[in-house]
């Protein structure tokens, strides 16, 4: 069990960073680098695809241990990640088609996918502060 404790305090910190750097640097990198937005949205969209199914694998470990339910932050930011994978990148899809979905611009949903998303980073901050894997 410990072996299995140590493994997911590695692939956790290694997700809580990850996190943070596509927030922080590589999602702005491609913007700046790439001459066709359209282009780097979706890259960085992908990327965000990947943080989410890293996430679920992360909770998923997560959930073999004893003590699994001190981790709430961690299942939240997953549930955030979830969210953001599966309902707003469709609102955000429609909205860049048809110029609103259900009543919000693209960029309305966009902000509203960021705000999700910092959420989730920031329970992965907590969950790191407070130790939580030990």
């Amino acid at each position: 069990m410990r072996a299995l404790r140590n493994l997911l305090r590695v692939l956790f910190v290694l997700w809580a960073g990850s996190l943070w750097s596509l927030a922080a640097w590589v999602a702005l990198t491609l913007f700046r680098m790439l001459p066709d937005r359209h282009v780097a949205g979706e890259i960085a969209a992908r990327f965000f695809t990947i943080q989410t199914w890293l996430g679920i694998a992360v909770a998923a470990l997560a959930l073999l241990l004893p003590g699994r339910g001190r981790l709430a932050k961690i299942y939240i930011a997953v549930a955030l990640l979830a969210l953001n994978e599966w309902l707003l990148k469709r609102f955000m899809g429609l909205a860049r088609a048809h110029g609103a979905a259900h009543g919000l611009s693209f960029a309305a949903w966009h902000g509203i996918s960021a705000v999700l998303y910092v959420g989730a980073c920031l329970a992965v901050l907590a969950s790191v502060w407070r130790d939580e894997l030990r």
